[in-house]
């Protein structure tokens, strides 16, 4: 498994994709957004491969970040073959209602940011089950409804954003909480189903190789519990992200490097959508 920095913007440790062999040869695990293309083939050349070398795309769930170049490698790649959830399928087909979703929330930013969605062609995709290439696969909603991991032989996660984001070398964890779809409830659940499939390390995109996975996602626990409390208690976008830029500070954390990985504006807009959501149920 070698980790790929995306330098997304220019940006060291901000976007990640991971080269991992599987059952059936090479696979990258999430790809970044099509802005990252130029980095991600810099960094398979840098292991001597090309984009061609590579056989599958392991999607954990369809977010531009994630899974934004996925239509033009398979443009550029015809048989690379992408996995993902039954639900993200439709979106990687036909991408108009995800890309009218992500314009309204970035505006003017979008194709800075992401750049081109290309359509994936259905042939390509590929609706995963509970074994994807030899890997365990499930579930983990909660940061979106459409998430899934994937859980390696060698006790690797390739855990998306459902275990949060970690600036390695850093300690603090960050719940990834932006619009619309931020479900606490489930997101508990799905710490729980991470912690009890007892990973050996957690493969995040946001960012690097996390080898205490016990310890990270007991306070991923904590982190979705304080946030979710402060905002359902009335907190404003402007408290909330003093109290994050606070306490990142406190542990002696690079505020920037979060900030890039997830915006706090939108880390408490996702949280305010549940909130009142919660609150009208």
């Amino acid at each position: 498994m070698e980790l790929l920095d995306l330098l997304h913007q220019g940006h060291e440790r901000t976007i990640g994709s991971y080269l991992l062999d599987t059952d059936d040869g090479l696979a990258l695990f999430d790809c970044g957004p099509a802005t990252t293309v130029d980095a991600l083939k810099s960094g398979l050349a840098e292991h001597g491969l090309r984009l061609a070398d590579v056989r599958h795309l392991l999607l954990s769930h369809i977010h531009l970040d994630h899974a934004g170049a996925a239509g033009v490698l398979v443009r550029e790649h015809p048989a690379l073959q992408v996995h993902v959830s039954e639900v993200g399928a439709p979106h990687l087909v036909d991408p108009e209602r995800l890309e009218r979703s992500a314009r309204r929330l970035y505006g003017d930013t979008f194709d800075t940011l992401w750049g081109e969605l290309a359509a994936v062609p259905a042939a390509n995709v590929n609706v995963v089950g509970d074994n994807v290439l030899g890997l365990q696969c499930w579930p983990s909603p909660g940061h979106a409804s459409h998430h899934v991991c994937y859980l390696d032989r060698d006790g690797t996660l390739y855990a998306g954003d459902a275990a949060g984001v970690r600036v390695l070398p850093g300690r603090y964890v960050m719940p990834p909480t932006p619009p619309p779809e931020i479900d606490v409830e489930l997101w508990q659940q799905t710490i729980e189903e991470l912690e009890r499939r007892d990973p050996e390390r957690l493969a995040l995109i946001h960012f690097g190789v996390a080898d205490d996975p016990r310890r990270h996602l007991a306070e991923l626990r904590l982190a979705l519990y304080d946030w979710a409390d402060f905002v359902r208690g009335g907190a404003s976008e402007d408290e909330f992200v003093a109290y994050v830029r606070a306490e990142l500070r406190d542990g002696g954390e690079r505020t920037e490097d979060y900030d890039l990985a997830i915006p706090l504006w939108q880390a408490y807009r996702g949280l305010k959508r549940w909130a009142d959501l919660s609150a009208a149920a």
